[in-house]
């Protein structure tokens, strides 16, 4: 896959990640675009341990598995940052 196709899917994967997380995320298209691309890395490595694809193939699992994967780098970036100190 060519590196435009992969950051546009990644793109396309950020806000359908951030279209489904319940709250406001602010960031920005760029950031976003970064969300989709490490979450379709997480997600594509975990359909490839149960499936018999690699992490880098296209396909219909693949873009489930990015968006599911973004949803979990989204979650746990919004719950590091919403930490406050306890005093």
């Amino acid at each position: 896959m060519g590196i435009i196709a992969f950051i546009v899917f990644g793109l396309v994967a950020g806000l359908i990640a951030r279209a489904v997380m319940p709250g406001r995320q602010s960031m920005g298209l760029v950031m976003t675009m970064v969300l989709g691309v490490i979450g379709s890395f997480v997600g594509g490595f975990l359909v490839a341990l149960v499936t018999n694809t690699r992490v880098l193939d296209f396909n219909a699992t693949g873009l489930i598995g990015s968006v599911v994967g973004a949803l979990a780098v989204l979650f746990i970036a919004g719950s590091m940052s919403n930490r406050r100190a306890i005093a």
